[in-house]
């Protein structure tokens, strides 16, 4: 199978679809507007990256929600609207406070929620930690991965609203690390996009 990712063109996207540190993670990178040429069936995993305008994948709802009903899985990171074209997403922004570790002994409040997650051997804490955008609130029967300050979950695994899989989360780690502005969302795809590979390159759930 293989890993399709959705290419929006903004430079944060290009630095982290296109460059060298992660670009043998993707298989194939495509414009949101190019969507319905393309069989997702094809692809063991849809990756849909930070920061991609909501109402350029609106118009493909339909085939992401096709997709999942064959059991494909889409990972979908923040800023996104996500809501917009997936079924399933409930989300609540919240003001982000974008420096709050300049007083002394902050503490963010992120904390992971499921440590025996696989995803955990390769992520810590502070790999999750930089800032936050708001939470969802998840489906009953989801596994929940991290959560915030208030317990409000910010990284979920959703494998019950369709027969595929949806891993969702409001954190933004292509944005910061394709401008080059936050360590810990290197950090973060440095354990996540290995992750994705290695653990959802499979064939489709049934």
């Amino acid at each position: 199978m293989s890993i399709l990712a959705i290419h929006p063109g903004a430079y944060y996207h290009i630095e982290t679809l296109e460059a060298p540190r992660y670009a043998h993670y993707f298989d194939r990178l495509v414009r949101p507007e190019d969507l319905s040429g393309e069989d997702l069936a094809e692809h063991a995993v849809v990756f849909i990256p930070c920061r991609t305008p909501a109402d350029r994948l609106a118009p493909h709802a339909d085939q992401f929600r096709a997709y999942l009903d064959q059991g494909g899985t889409i990972v979908a990171t923040g800023e996104t609207a996500l809501e917009v074209f997936l079924h399933g997403i409930t989300f609540t922004p919240q003001p982000t406070n974008w420096w709050w570790w300049l007083t002394p002994g902050a503490d963010l409040g992120v904390r992971i929620a499921s440590p025996d997650h696989s995803l955990f051997g390769r992520l810590g804490e502070r790999d999750l930690t930089w800032h936050l955008h708001g939470w969802f609130d998840p489906p009953d029967g989801s596994q929940v991965l991290a959560i915030n300050g208030e317990g409000k979950p910010i990284f979920y695994v959703d494998e019950v609203t369709t027969p595929g899989r949806m891993i969702i989360t409001s954190l933004d780690p292509c944005f910061h690390h394709g401008s080059h502005f936050m360590p810990a969302t290197t950090r973060f795809l440095d354990g996540f996009l290995p992750w994705m590979r290695e653990e959802l390159d499979g064939a489709p759930r049934k």
